[in-house]
């Protein structure tokens, strides 16, 4: 059943995820309420109504819960209880148990694994008997992760020799943790999929990320790989999907290694940064193609009108460039509406449009990003 217009889709998390999924849902028709432990946040600023208060704060979830026709995320993390209420009161979508999965590295990559999806070789580690016996399996080097709230490069260490593994378990909280073996890949890339209620499954294009201090910095639409690594990547999104049975958006990140095999590396449903090319590069965005599901929407193809690259603007020191952004032809900037621009956080992006099939190799991408002198 189709959400009528009028409706208020409730947003859990207040961030820019948020806010672009809730300018998505104005023009469609619907209001947005969303809940957030900040007085002021990008998306509050662009909602309809807000509720303020801890996540795990049941009485507040209750009120948000009665306040919205339909409830969805742009930011997973929630208590298990704040989750199990939210479900007795309205629908979730994506689903209570989908968040679970994502929420937790372990039951992700068995979820995956059970699925007949590959993964980087990983172990769960639950002491330092655990690691020792892990890295006897898997080698040198290796990644240790926290199996919860990890995300930009936090929540892990990289471990290159025996002596690095005792201060490492030592630092990771919370545990249990996983060990995952080094993969050598050639390049980092993404699918961001949609469900619908009835079942329709959309796919956009494969892209390649690039990054820099373990924060997404670049994303090239398409990704510049062959055809088989782009239809195989899509194919192992489409599978996570049905698989999950969501409803919503999901974005899933993986690995190409050096012979073309495509290995998934995490999911997750909700918006995602790596499909922020999508707002100037696609008619229908990864944000309205969120709403479209969790409204009950059709959804339309997942198609590309044009090739684009998509830059992330982060810190003060890439605000320090947003008049010279605005200056330069081509450039279509989208800012957060965050105040203080903080070493690390993720202010903004611009998107640069090419044909579709035009994306120009290294050099070109370098001069067509170049800014303007003013």
């Amino acid at each position: 059943m189709m959400l009528p217009p009028g409706s208020t889709i409730g947003i859990i998390g207040g961030g820019q995820l948020g806010r672009m999924s809730a300018m998505a849902a104005a023009r469609l028709g619907y209001r947005t309420h969303v809940f957030a432990p900040e007085f002021k946040s990008p998306a509050a600023d662009v909602a309809a109504g807000a509720t303020v208060g801890d996540y795990g704060n049941l009485a507040l979830v209750e009120l948000f819960a009665r306040a919205v026709n339909v409830v969805t995320f742009e930011f997973e993390n929630l208590p298990a209880e704040s989750l199990e209420l939210l479900e007795t009161l309205k629908p979730v979508r994506p689903g209570a148990g989908i968040l679970r999965i994502s929420q937790d590295r372990v039951l992700e990559k068995r979820f995956l694994n059970d699925a007949g999806i590959a993964t980087a070789p990983w172990a769960k580690v639950e002491n330092e008997e655990d690691l020792a016996a892990a890295v006897a399996r898997l080698g040198l080097p290796a990644v240790l992760k926290t199996t919860r709230l990890g995300y930009d490069g936090k929540g892990q260490a990289m471990l290159r020799t025996p002596e690095d593994l005792a201060a490492a378990f030592a630092r990771l909280e919370p545990k249990p943790l996983v060990l995952e073996g080094f993969v050598n890949f050639a390049a980092e890339i993404s699918v961001m999929v949609a469900r619908g209620v009835d079942g329709t499954v959309v796919a956009f294009d494969a892209v390649e990320n690039r990054h820099k201090h373990h924060i997404l910095d670049m994303t090239l639409a398409p990704a510049p790989m062959p055809v088989t690594v782009l239809e195989e990547a899509q194919r192992l999104a489409r599978t996570v999907a049905e698989k999950l049975e969501l409803v919503g958006l999901l974005g899933v990140e993986m690995f190409v290694t050096a012979d073309g095999a495509v290995l998934v590396n995490e999911i997750a449903p909700r918006p995602h940064n790596s499909g922020h090319w999508t707002m100037d590069a696609c008619p229908c965005s990864q944000f309205e193609m969120h709403i479209r599901a969790v409204a009950g929407l059709p959804l339309p193809p997942a198609m590309r009108h044009s090739d684009a690259v998509m830059k992330n603007l982060v810190g003060p020191e890439d605000m320090a460039l947003w008049p010279r952004i605005l200056a330069t032809p081509g450039l279509i900037p989208h800012h957060y509406g965050k105040v203080e621009a903080r070493p690390g956080r993720k202010m903004g992006h611009f998107n640069r449009l090419f044909p579709k099939g035009g994306l120009p190799g290294e050099l070109g991408i370098e001069d067509a990003l170049a800014l303007a002198e003013i």
